[in-house]
């Protein structure tokens, strides 16, 4: 059974699976250039990175609340979310921040602590690319450098994966804030960016769970 943030992934991707059909509809499948399609490959760029985005947010919130609800002590919680904390609070003005990590308050502060670390992306108008995304899970769980999960077959490096992810979003902002991109976009780069945030997607989610698994002796599904 997937996990909770994947099947919402699952079921945002159906949105995308629509804008592909709808272009197959419209412009038939033979070969050739479509013209007056290439806003549903736009949206579907945009879709996709906005999919990927919440996926991450969702599945680093699913595993900090695993790893609340089945470490009974603080002290079990993975060493670089402590160092993480530990961070924070030593740079915490206020004299007796330590003691929010006393009794359960440590792990009322990891929850609370999530929605601070999203609020924060928002202000910076952070994106999805990789070395974002890295950081979220190292701030929010304790992952370190998770993008090196990115690797499937013989041609797909962590390097590869990395560039290909911070091309499609940077793609996307182009085309969220200036209306279009530098170059068309095609129905070919809808379909591999939507088949490579799901791979992306399912190494993330792999990564996840083994490493509260490795805390808790619990997988996350």
């Amino acid at each position: 059974m997937p996990s909770k943030a994947r099947k919402a992934f699952d079921e945002n991707a159906k949105d995308i699976e629509k804008l592909l059909r709808l272009h197959e509809q419209e412009g038939g499948t033979a070969k050739g250039r479509r013209f007056g399609l290439e806003v549903l490959n736009k949206s579907a760029i945009v879709l996709i990175t906005s999919y990927w985005e919440a996926y991450c947010e969702d599945i680093a919130a699913e595993a900090l609340e695993h790893l609340v609800k089945h470490l009974k002590d603080a002290a079990n919680l993975p060493v670089e979310l402590k160092k993480q904390v530990a961070k924070e609070l030593k740079n915490d003005p206020h004299d007796l921040a330590v003691w929010k990590l006393s009794g359960s308050g440590w792990s009322k502060h990891l929850k609370s602590r999530l929605n601070d670390l999203r609020q924060e992306r928002s202000r910076r108008l952070n994106t999805p690319k990789y070395s974002n995304i890295d950081g979220l899970f190292h701030s929010a769980i304790g992952v370190a450098d998770i993008s090196c999960s990115w690797t499937w077959a013989r041609k797909m490096t962590v390097a590869r994966a990395r560039k290909k992810l911070d091309k499609y979003v940077t793609l996307r902002g182009e085309i969220a804030h200036r209306g279009k991109a530098a170059k068309s976009v095609k129905k070919a780069d809808a379909v591999d960016y939507f088949d490579f945030i799901q791979k992306v997607a399912g190494k993330t989610g792999g990564a996840v769970n083994t490493h509260v698994k490795r805390a808790t002796g619990k997988a996350l599904w």
